[in-house]
């Protein structure tokens, strides 16, 4: 992203702008329904990394390094800093510290920010300049780094947002070179991550993607072979270790920003296909830039921080870093009763609007999604590792993640922004004592408060984030928790899992995970299992539960998610096709083949969209329906016995666009072509 404006120099007009306030926390009704939150502790999710909570520093900030902004990104649990900033990363030459065509301000070179990271005691994440640069650059920047300076850095992107430099209309990003496609993107990457590599053979290599549901993705230009993703990682995978997205989900309210977390799980997963199709291998995902666009600086923007990081981390990303430490004042507003600065940082820029009428409160302020990070960083500590949880109110999140020592913190997130939630907690493959530790963010508070309270019941206040830390009744002890298995062969209704062997004495439960709950498939002392009698285009999570003789169980296994192919024979065959993408919407290809040796006297063509966001939005050569999610596509005419019929649609979406996998004609299922 580029920065709003030159950081203390430029501020903006402040708007009139003014949202309701809220009422104040009301007393819980008589009627008040109670919040069930269930949490399954042998449902396994992702580990949390060392990095994983992380923030930009950028060079035009005048207060990138300094003693206090260090020690309060310490207090905030901060691991990971990325640098030089958005899109002057592509602008920046490190060695001489400039930045042509932007502004640095004063110490902010490279060595001033590595100061400020060792005092952090966190580790930078660093964006060689790929624009206005070379990969003869980039690998001297590590020599000095790592060589010369031993300051260990591990994590080098190449470039920022290069989707950004033309190529799709849209132009933000600075790119000299003359081809300016994914194609010429990929191949540089492999020549920067080879040069940069033979300085430093430890150090890991990131290529920027598209995020899935983001524009561009899905968007084909002229003279590409595919879209950016495919492009770029069919060339440049082999050669890198991970991915780089960039999130900034948009709303108007601070309901529908919320709610845009629900879209995470989908996104990922469609990053980690595009990932194992065109690259051929797995990349670790760094979310290197995220925000909100609604209550920046207020406590839509705390809960949404806290609610954004869980989800991220807890579906693997292993860096998840907030735009930015300071940014500066944009449009005001008055949002649930607080000032609103519109301000990306997280730490105030003490600035003012240009007629002086409204000014941010003192500099380095925390402003509320600072208090969302910390909390994030005490629910889950680097080690740490999420299991499952939920909640029967859709306006309460909720996270858990289980920690080696064997306690385990819940993390509730109350986005009714007027109503206080009574909560019952219920626990799975876990025995909690009595007390817990409460740890709580509300609105207008400057910080987080700690009590101690109940284990299994807590009221959250409006527009809240709460953490309860548990302590085990009894000690847990048990088998070592299994790696994660691998799949090692997937059809329409069975697939084969794999893993190392167990210890002598242990045997390994399968258990399926279906949102909090979990059901056991079997258990074998061996190697491998195979699961029989599945659903065609289904995807699964299984974790593994180890259990010895003494009946004593371990941790779950990290999950493995697997998605069995679409039906091996039918009467029918189905060929969807996204002939035309433009960022949110799309133009889809549909073939129907009768397969089947009778003809069809009109049909009936049936299918779910994988989300709750993608929509039809007219079709074609055929009638189109649509409710909820299920589609229904119908014909009159005569499909004759190894005829192929087309129609077609234009399809809507506002988030990750998947195809449906699994067709049905006449109420028979097709095979997918």
């Amino acid at each position: 992203m580029r920065p709003r404006a030159t950081l203390l120099v430029l501020t903006l007009v402040a708007s009139a702008v003014v949202m309701p306030a809220l009422a104040a926390p009301a007393v819980l009704a008589q009627d008040e329904p109670g919040v069930r939150v269930a949490v399954n502790a042998r449902a396994g999710l992702e580990a949390v990394d060392d990095a994983a909570i992380g923030v930009n520093h950028a060079i035009w900030d005048a207060q990138l390094g300094t003693p206090e902004v260090s020690d309060l990104l310490k207090g905030a649990g901060v691991g990971a800093m990325r640098y030089p900033g958005g899109s002057y990363s592509d602008i920046y030459h490190w060695r001489d510290h400039t930045a042509p065509g932007g502004y640095v301000a004063p110490n902010t070179d490279f060595d001033t920010f590595m100061a400020g990271v060792r005092r952090a005691g966190a580790q930078a994440v660093v964006t060689a300049n790929y624009g206005t640069g070379t990969p003869q650059e980039a690998a001297e920047w590590v020599r000095y780094a790592n060589v010369t300076k031993g300051y260990g850095v591990k994590y080098w992107e190449i470039g920022n947002e290069l989707y950004g430099n033309g190529h799709y209309g849209s132009q933000w990003e600075a790119d000299d070179h003359p081809d300016k496609s994914p194609a010429q993107y990929a191949a540089l990457v492999v020549e920067y991550a080879r040069a940069m590599k033979a300085v430093d053979p430890t150090i890991r290599v990131g290529a920027v993607l598209t995020t899935p549901g983001d524009w561009p993705d899905g968007i084909v230009a002229a003279g590409d072979a595919g879209t950016w993703n495919q492009v770029v990682l069919s060339t440049a995978g082999p050669e890198v270790d991970f991915a780089v997205l960039h999130w900034y989900p948009v709303g108007a309210t601070g309901a529908e920003v919320l709610a845009k977390t629900d879209r995470v799980p989908e996104m990922l997963r469609m990053a980690r296909e595009q990932i194992a199709r065109h690259a051929g291998k797995e990349l670790g995902i760094a979310l290197t830039e995220v925000n909100t666009s609604y209550g920046r600086n207020t406590q839509p923007g705390a809960l949404f921080a806290a609610d954004a990081y869980a989800t991220l981390l807890a579906n693997g990303v292993f860096t998840v870093d907030w735009w930015n430490v300071h940014n500066g004042i944009g449009t005001v507003s008055t949002i649930g009763g607080q000032t609103d600065f519109d301000d990306f940082g997280l730490l105030s820029s003490g600035t003012c609007t240009a007629d002086g009428s409204v000014c941010q409160p003192a500099l380095n302020t925390p402003f509320a999604p600072y208090h969302g990070l910390a909390m994030a960083s005490r629910f889950a500590r680097p080690g740490d590792r999420f299991v499952a949880a939920g909640a029967s109110d859709p306006l309460v999140r909720a996270h858990a993640a289980r920690r080696p020592d064997g306690g385990l913190a819940v993390l509730l997130v109350n986005q009714d922004p007027a109503r206080s939630k009574p909560v019952t907690l219920d626990y799975a493959g876990y025995a909690p004592a009595e007390q817990a530790q409460v740890l709580s963010f509300a609105t207008g508070d400057t910080g987080i408060t700690t009590s101690t309270g109940a284990a299994r019941s807590v009221v959250l206040p409006p527009y809240s984030l709460t953490t309860i830390v548990l302590r085990p009744a009894t000690p847990v002890t048990g088998p070592a928790a299994p790696e994660r298995p691998a799949v090692d062969a997937v059809t329409d209704r069975t697939a084969t899992l794999t893993w190392a062997r167990p210890a002598p004495g242990v045997k390994y439960e399968v258990h399926r995970r279906l949102g909090t709950t979990t059901e056991q498939w079997g258990e074998t002392t061996g190697t491998s299992f195979t699961a029989r009698n599945l659903t065609p285009g289904t995807r699964y999570a299984v974790n593994l539960i180890a259990r010895d003789g003494a009946g004593r169980v371990s941790w779950a296994s990290p999950p493995l998610t697997f998605t069995t192919a679409a039906p091996a024979a039918g009467p029918c065959s189905v060929r969807l096709t996204n002939t035309t993408d433009w960022g949110n919407g799309f133009v889809g290809s549909v073939d129907v083949t009768n397969t089947g040796e009778d003809p069809l006297d009109g049909w009936t063509l049936a299918f779910d969209w994988p989300t709750p966001w993608q929509q039809v939005a007219n079709g074609w050569n055929a009638t189109w329906t649509q409710t909820g999610a299920a589609v229904r596509v119908g014909s009159d005419q005569v499909l004759a016995p190894g005829a192929t019929v087309n129609t077609g649609f234009v399809g809507a979406y506002q988030g990750p666009n998947p195809l449906p996998l699994v067709f049905t004609l006449n109420g028979n299922p097709c095979t997918t072509g």
